[in-house]
């Protein structure tokens, strides 16, 4: 297994250095504000008030670093630990604990999405339904264990009844954990070759989260938007994309921490899901429009904590052991801390 080093960083403050204790004054009495936490999580509507100093955390404080591109951050924690605190794929926390990778999820989950519509395909190549995929090469945006492609193969799985199996799955890229090596169907795209390029072409017949612009390419399940709604409404069907992680050397040198990060992360999302009851957020993206209208179906669309969650977890390690990304089950309650598993945000 590789080694990985217990800090990840070769400039800045010493470790005692990191969890020395400083004081602070808020709303006029002294209090100790707890060590700064080298954090990396996207701003969204539902995090702002963190950033922004609305929502003050007790015990700790953030030092936000600015990581435009998300995904980006997701490595630099699974090989480097560069970070504290840090927003992550589900299934790449996932897949890293398995590979004992040293930091543990909170029971936090910031990113959601419904995937139906992740999957496009040339209409020039003979795919009438999801099921014609079978003996074709699809091809997967990054890495197999990206958690859009594990939440499309699931639809193309357990709602079209494709046999995953007989499908080449190609890829553009490779994984956040090195060491994981994907089932046998799994293959890199050809040196020079872009997934666009290929699926224009023909040379796949479809493939999982890239946009093309071609008159050729169109989404592989009609009405995919309300295909999703639909799924939630019938099924509680609701999937969770991204979790916050914590080093485990940090846990293990403040013991009431991970509660505290939950706490400072539900009452942000408080905040903004009061605002956009109300109608004061300006909901023009297309992730506002989406917590709007499972806001109408579910009246919370960023539940936090274990229980609210438990169909959604439990499915997507399910789907990891199905798709080869995690070798066997793992109990739900084992992802998350002790102290954290009776929470609900």
């Amino acid at each position: 297994m590789l080694c990985v080093p217990a800090i990840g960083m070769t400039k800045g403050p010493s470790k005692s250095e990191l969890y020395e204790m400083t004081e602070s004054t808020r709303n006029g009495d002294a209090a100790v504000a707890g060590p700064r936490l080298k954090t990396a999580v996207v701003k969204r509507g539902h995090t702002q008030p963190l950033m922004d100093g609305t929502v003050k955390p007790r015990g700790f404080e953030f030092d936000f670093e600015d990581v435009p591109v998300i995904i980006k951050a997701f490595r630099r924690m699974v090989r480097d630990l560069e970070f504290d605190i840090c927003e992550m794929a589900m299934t790449t926390y996932l897949c890293a604990r398995a590979h004992g990778k040293p930091f543990t999820a909170i029971p936090v989950f910031p990113m959601r999405a419904f995937h139906h519509g992740a999957i496009v395909y040339n209409t020039s190549v003979g795919i009438h339904t999801p099921k014609d995929l079978e003996g074709r090469r699809v091809g997967v945006n990054r890495g197999y264990t990206v958690t859009t492609g594990l939440w499309a193969r699931s639809i193309l799985q357990h709602e079209y009844g494709v046999d995953l199996s007989r499908v080449t799955w190609v890829l553009s890229g490779d994984e956040h954990v090195a060491e994981y090596r994907p089932p046998a169907n799994v293959v890199p795209i050809e040196p020079g070759k872009t997934m666009e390029e290929l699926l224009t072409a023909g040379e796949i017949a479809a493939a999982i989260g890239v946009q093309v612009e071609s008159p050729d390419v169109k989404p592989l399940i009609p009405n995919a938007r309300e295909a999703g709604f639909e799924a939630l409404r019938r099924h509680g069907h609701y999937p969770i994309n991204h979790t916050v992680v914590v080093r485990n050397d940090v846990i293990d040198a403040h013991p009431d921490l991970a509660p505290d990060i939950f706490d400072a992360f539900a009452r942000a999302k408080r905040i903004y899901v009061q605002r956009l009851r109300e109608g004061q957020v300006d909901a023009a993206s297309p992730i506002d429009q989406v917590f709007l209208r499972v806001m109408e179906i579910t009246g919370d669309p960023l539940p936090y904590g274990i229980e609210a969650n438990r169909q959604a977890l439990e499915a997507i390690v399910r789907h990891s052991v199905e798709q080869g990304i995690l070798s066997r089950s793992v109990a739900i309650e084992d992802l998350f801390p002790e102290n954290t598993r009776a929470l609900n945000g």
